[in-house]
């Protein structure tokens, strides 16, 4: 009973093994489906040799012996009893398949030879290989040597997918199309702009969650309090507060080389070659100059604090952000002499100021001593004793101080640990806040030792310990995904968008 439905199903099927099929493309005409089917009837009579009687002594043997061609076909009710197999036509046969191996020399012929291959094919040749056997040492041996087959390998190429996140990465040249959600909110934040008086607080809550690039400019000197919310006096307010920035370097930067203000300028000039080392953009000298008069003239206006290393930091998110308002191209690579002079003042100052505004806030961090960092520090371990008694534990058992691993977090507000694209991102939410810098930013930090809890309690050495907080704090521009609605969870998902 088995072996006749085995029987009965050879004959349903066309799917056997080394069956011929119809190839269609560019390079031969179909064979006649008739004339494939006769021609396999015809070679099963002559060739057919019991399996019992003659065994494959090798793979390649058995190769030779077998014709593995893809089956297309669909006449999977044919039956191969049925008095449609007649004889084969040899002559057509022969003419199809010196049509096709002639068409196949021809693709592996390189483009400067003019002589044709076909002439080395022999008139009575007869095919014993299997169709994917020859194709696949055709493609072995001539790589190199062929031409393109037109549409059948028109496929598309893959992206190129850059190793190193770039600054300049979102909405970008290149970048993927805008989806509904977020052209509906850049016209959300298009509409409140260009209202007669912004509304800050919707403004705020629309930023919270990350500012399209489009608009994050304007909408930057906003929450930094930089620019009015009344339209009709961004204009000239914009004008005033550049031409005071540019007043103060005509008097006070020339001071830089006097005996009281050498160290000052010494120490800058030698943080600013350090500033994003990795980033061409900053690496300009024209951007370098404009780094060191912004600071020196900071320094110079705020006695009390002076610079101190770790403000350069701070610059580098507002340069880029007033820089992308007249670039469109790839802003980490972008050679700032092409932009006029104009412009090139305009990011000077608005990065001035803007950076001014933020470290009004946070100055008790630069002071005498650096006060307002070891009360954050504090302020932070008492926050993850409250939200994590394990890992607060953990660390005074093995006497590990916040201040250790935590100093460099509020000093540089993470600039040291993130990615710039994301510190600009993280930005958005912080100028969302009342208190975003001096506040906020610690349940950041305190965010990131949750997520890296594991690791912190898998260590019970105290060297150990000190050395995976640091390794927590050089891993953080390689966090994994996570949910872009938890602005606090550290992802590139949230801090890139």
């Amino acid at each position: 009973m088995a072996a006749e439905n085995s029987k009965q199903f050879w004959k349903r099927s066309a799917k056997l093994p080394g069956s011929i099929q119809p190839v269609y493309g560019a390079q031969h005409p179909p064979l006649d489906p008739r004339l494939t089917k006769n021609f396999i009837k015809e070679r099963s009579k002559v060739h057919t040799v019991p399996l019992k009687n003659k065994k494959a002594s090798s793979f390649h043997e058995f190769a030779r012996n077998t014709s593995d061609a893809w089956d297309i076909g669909d006449d999977e009710e044919e039956d191969f009893s049925s008095p449609s197999f007649q004889t084969v036509n040899s002559k057509v046969a022969l003419a199809t398949a010196a049509q096709v191996l002639e068409n196949h020399s021809k693709l592996r012929v390189k483009p400067e030879r003019s002589q044709s291959t076909t002439s080395d094919v022999p008139a009575g040749y007869k095919v014993i290989k299997s169709s994917s056997d020859a194709q696949l040492s055709r493609n072995s041996s001539d790589t190199c040597l062929r031409n393109p087959l037109h549409k059948q390998q028109s496929l598309p190429l893959r992206p190129i997918i850059p190793l190193v996140a770039r600054i300049s990465d979102q909405n970008a040249s290149g970048a993927p199309p805008m989806t509904v959600r977020e052209k509906t909110r850049l016209e959300k934040f298009r509409q409140l702009l260009s209202s007669h008086n912004t509304d800050l607080d919707e403004l705020r809550k629309c930023s919270w969650p990350g500012v399209p690039r489009e608009v994050r400019p304007i909408t930057w000197r906003l929450l930094s309090g930089y620019l009015p919310a009344n339209t009709e006096r961004r204009k000239l307010t914009l004008q005033r507060k550049r031409e005071e920035y540019f007043g103060f370097i005509e008097q006070y930067y020339d001071s830089r080389n006097e005996e009281h203000h050498q160290d000052t300028y010494r120490q800058i000039h030698i943080d600013i070659p350090r500033t994003n080392p990795l980033i061409p953009l900053f690496q300009q000298p024209l951007v370098q100059e404009i780094f060191e008069r912004i600071l020196f003239i900071w320094a110079i206006r705020h006695p009390a604090s002076g610079y101190v290393q770790g403000i350069n930091d701070l610059v580098t998110p507002f340069f880029v952000v007033f820089l992308s308002e007249y670039v469109e191209e790839d802003v980490e690579n972008f050679d700032v002499t092409n932009l006029s002079q104009d412009m090139l003042r305009s990011i000077e100052a608005d990065s001035f100021w803007c950076m001014s505004k933020l470290l009004d806030g946070i100055q008790d961090n630069y002071t005498f001593a650096q006060p307002g960092i070891q009360k954050k520090v504090k302020a932070l371990e008492e926050l993850v004793s409250r939200i994590d008694e394990q890992v607060h534990n953990h660390f005074r058992r093995y006497e590990v101080e916040y201040l250790q691993f935590a100093f460099r977090w509020m000093n540089n507000l993470l600039m040291r640990e993130l990615p710039l694209r994301c510190t600009i991102r993280l930005w958005d939410t912080y100028q969302s806040e009342p208190e975003g810098f001096s506040h906020f930013h610690l349940y950041v930090c305190a965010a990131f030792l949750i997520k890296w809890r594991k690791e912190i309690l898998d260590e019970e050495d105290f060297q150990r310990q000190v050395l995976v907080d640091q390794r927590i704090s050089r891993g953080f521009s390689s966090l994994p995904e996570g949910s872009p609605h938890a602005a606090t969870k550290p992802t590139y998902d949230t801090l890139g968008q």
